[in-house]
């Protein structure tokens, strides 16, 4: 999945782990990330959650979308630093589930917390192997 994302490979974000369920993934908070007031723009902190929830969602390798989803900012972030996302599946029921993502600074301070609605759709991440005939 990684290596179709041009958003994250663009943005730098790096995959640590990945699991049922599970998901983290890390991003540097480069100069050209800050906003107007000189800390990280509320839209990459959002995109950084948003790839870590889709990584978590289709960890079970049943395509999945978002279908809603918010973020609550708590603090600032600041170039230089590193921002690390962690996103845990709390429900899945047939279709749908429901995931929360922490941001965290390098100091390991939440910085924001996100919550993701997802919907399972037609397809595989990865194409399971053909069945002997």
């Amino acid at each position: 999945m990684y290596e179709a994302d041009a958003c994250s490979r663009w943005l730098g974000i790096v995959v640590e782990a990945v699991r049922p369920g599970y998901a983290r993934l890390s991003m540097p908070v480069r100069p050209e990330f800050l906003n107007g007031h000189g800390i990280c723009h509320g839209g990459l902190m959002f995109t950084l959650a948003d790839s870590t929830f889709a990584f978590a969602c289709n960890s079970h390798n049943i395509n999945t979308v978002a279908a809603g989803c918010s973020i609550e900012f708590l603090k600032p972030v600041h170039g230089g630093d590193v921002l690390c996302a962690e996103a845990v599946e709390q429900t899945l029921s047939g279709r749908h589930g429901i995931y929360d993502v922490r941001l965290s600074n390098r100091a390991g301070e939440t910085v924001a917390m996100f919550r993701g609605k997802s919907a399972q759709i037609k397809g595989h991440v990865v194409p399971p192997p053909a069945e002997a005939g």
